[in-house]
């Protein structure tokens, strides 16, 4: 019986498009898009970031030599600010309401960095939730088995007991062989198409 649901946060609670915040920033040139976009939210500073090895003052030192001094405002508002307007996905606000309201117990597992804390409370749905793990205060991240038993020892969960969803296959897969149950999330309406197969809703 499914008792928990656990659920990854960009591209599953809320939309990571990092397209979308270079047209915010009305980033129009081809080649300075490609190049934001390699530098800031592609480059391997980024994981490092998530893993909690530094914030972003401190891989925004790392990047800025790669960067035009025309572009290097840009980057840092895109770096420091890309979640000032923070778009849910559609739909998913409502459905962890009803999971709560059925009497789920919902969990967060992210991979993100330490400032997420800051616009956590900013999403709508955050309220519904019992516990969190973010990878930078973990040292770890998804798929690395370690996180998703840090997150089943820190608030006893049992894993024949949970439910995970996430937007990435190799996430999944890790979580189904720690034996949690695990749906890859296309969208909102698959995702509640699958919960009433299940009878979860």
């Amino acid at each position: 019986m499914i008792r928990n649901i656990v659920f990854d946060m960009g591209d599953v609670l809320l939309e990571f498009d990092p397209p979308l915040f270079l047209d915010r920033e009305k980033v129009t040139d081809p080649a300075d898009r490609e190049l934001l976009l390699r530098e800031v939210f592609y480059s391997p500073c980024w994981k490092e970031m998530d893993l909690g090895l530094y914030g972003e003052e401190e891989m925004f030192q790392r990047i800025k030599a790669n960067i035009p001094a025309h572009l290097l405002p840009v980057a840092e508002r895109l770096l420091f600010h890309w979640h000032d307007s923070l778009i849910p996905v559609e739909g998913i606000d409502e459905l962890v309401f009803t999971l709560k309201e059925k009497g789920y117990r919902i969990y967060l597992l992210s991979n993100a960095p330490a400032s997420q804390r800051l616009y956590w409370p900013e999403i709508r749905c955050s309220s519904c939730f019992d516990g969190v793990v973010v990878s930078a205060f973990e040292k770890c991240i998804k798929p690395d088995p370690k996180i998703y038993e840090i997150l089943l020892d820190r608030y006893d969960l049992k894993a024949m007991e949970s439910m995970f969803i996430d937007d990435v296959p190799a996430n999944i897969e890790a979580a189904k062989q720690l034996g949690i149950a695990a749906h890859l999330f296309i969208d909102t309406e698959e995702l509640l198409t699958y919960f009433k197969k299940e009878g979860i809703l």
